[in-house]
């Protein structure tokens, strides 16, 4: 159970933080080793994203000290670069585990005293969302502020806890990337010293291998870590639909740019993604991050699938870090029917999902290409078009969505599966119609070839039980798999 954060002064009513939490909060925010540093585009553009959604004048990223709100990022908050730590705002905010809504100041008896409320910005509407470690430490706030009154709904103060949770997901990559930093650094060194060494004593020799190899583990340890903050841990179960994923990871040494996901929407609807980012590395991480939380946060505001991936492609543009990096991205939503998911999905330059029915005797499964046409390449272009289609997903019915490097495997005679070998083997394939069965049949292909896959490959299958297959009413299916296999040489394919 987490503890305590916060307890009432009793001379006055306002709450205070309990010494012994908050001297373990600041020694989190030294760790973090954020204060103080220069801007940052991936932190100012999270305070831009929060005052476009929420229509304000002003939204921050701040980050709460031993005696200051040291502002990270401020949209239309110039000249400002912290302030103390009075009671009423931020200082309360940060002790909170859900976002805080302070629908009018002036009527707040913490808040009326804020220097920002009594002072020339006359703030009269503050929320705000704490930055909350994996530990429970919680860091700062995400915060948007008006000159009037104002109330949100439920739905926007999800979307302040989201837009925190990025805060909090760029600021544990930017802890990795300083990590690998000091990690090379100190290889670097290691390294060093056993080379003064070699010439003197066979004994140095071994040990620099034997270093070498740690370095090696390491870095393999530290994508592994990172590459399961970019994807769930496994899939929701979703009343009335079978779930399967594989993720394959080309390499243990870097972290790949392939993602997807399955969330709930309102009104029982749920939504998906599966996608690609260009290129490989901490970079590609980011994007990834970035992409992942773009479309979850995109979604609730409008799920509309074409709207969704507009916001992604607006959002890569516009992203100084992500530089000349693009995607490409299947996104989709199911509604539950009757007897079935109506699924409406949308592409952005992404191969072909396809939709498997059972088929007669003598042709096992039919297999229908599902590719909208126009659908082009995610942050490559800006006004990029993206088209979407709609299909009935009937019991028995499947439908399956991978990324390219199941279709650039190549076959013992060197030639690629390609999107009609994939379809070929889907129409040929025997057994139960079941997302289960599909992620395994797919795996086993890849397993069979002679070199394996040569790139990191995603796969995402759903299917709609029949009656006589689905057991007890309501039953869903949820599997994940991630791994990276070495091949018998020793090397990762």
């Amino acid at each position: 159970m987490r503890q305590q954060a916060s307890a009432v002064d009793g001379r006055d009513g306002r709450v205070v933080p309990l010494p012994a939490v908050e001297a373990r909060r600041m020694e989190a925010v030294r760790r973090y080793s954020i204060l103080d540093t220069p801007p940052d585009g991936a932190f100012d553009r999270v305070a831009a994203m929060a005052a476009r959604l929420f229509d304000v004048p002003v939204a921050t990223v701040t980050i709460v000290d031993a005696d200051r709100i040291w502002f990270k990022a401020a949209h239309g908050l110039d000249g400002v670069a912290q302030i103390g730590r009075d009671p009423g705002l931020c200082a309360s905010a940060v002790l909170r585990d859900d976002t805080l809504v302070i629908p009018d100041t002036l009527t707040d008896p913490v808040a009326c005293d804020n220097p920002l409320v009594t002072g020339p910005l006359g703030v009269r509407f503050y929320a705000a969302a704490p930055i909350i470690t994996a530990e429970g430490h919680r860091l700062g706030t995400v915060n948007v502020l008006d000159t009037k009154p104002r109330s949100i709904t439920e739905d926007d103060t999800a979307t302040l806890a989201d837009l925190a949770a990025i805060v909090m997901d760029e600021l544990e990559l930017r802890l990795s990337a300083l990590h690998a930093v000091r990690q090379e650094r100190e290889q670097r060194e290691t390294e060093s010293r056993y080379a003064e060494l070699e010439h003197r004593r066979a004994e140095g020799e071994r040990a620099a291998r034997e270093q070498a190899e740690k370095d090696k583990a390491a870095i393999a340890a530290f994508a592994s870590t990172l590459q399961r903050t970019l994807l769930p841990p496994a899939l929701p179960t979703v009343p009335g639909l079978e779930l399967a994923c594989h993720y394959h990871t080309a390499s243990v040494h870097n972290v790949g740019g392939d993602f997807y996901d399955v969330f709930p929407l309102d009104g029982g609807r749920w939504a998906l993604f599966l996608g690609d980012v260009c290129g490989k590395g901490a970079e590609a991480a980011a994007v990834t991050s970035l992409t992942r939380y773009t479309l979850r946060a995109a979604a609730h505001i409008d799920p509309d699938p074409v709207a969704v991936l507009d916001t992604l492609n607006t959002a890569l543009l516009s992203d100084v870090s992500a530089g000349s990096r693009f995607c490409t991205a299947v996104f989709a939503v199911l509604s539950r029917e009757e007897t079935g998911f109506t699924v409406t999905l949308a592409t952005g330059g992404h191969p072909p999902s396809y939709h498997l029915r059972p088929g007669p005797h003598d042709n096992p499964v039919q297999v229908q290409e599902v590719r909208p046409a126009g659908g082009m390449l995610i942050g490559a272009l800006a006004g990029a078009h993206f088209a979407a289609t709609t299909l009935y997903l009937k019991p028995g019915e499947a439908l399956f969505l991978y990324t390219d490097g199941l279709t650039e495997a190549r076959t013992e005679d060197g030639t690629m599966i390609g999107d009609e070998g994939l379809a070929a083997f889907l129409a040929h394939r025997t057994g139960p119609l079941t997302a289960t069965a599909l992620v395994q049949d797919a795996v086993t292909l890849v397993d069979s070839l002679p070199h394996g896959a040569g790139d990191d490959v995603a796969l995402l299958a759903l299917s709609v039980p029949t009656p006589q297959s689905a057991g007890a009413p309501g039953t869903a299916v949820a599997t994940a798999h991630t791994t990276a296999a070495p091949t018998t040489d020793g090397q990762e394919h």
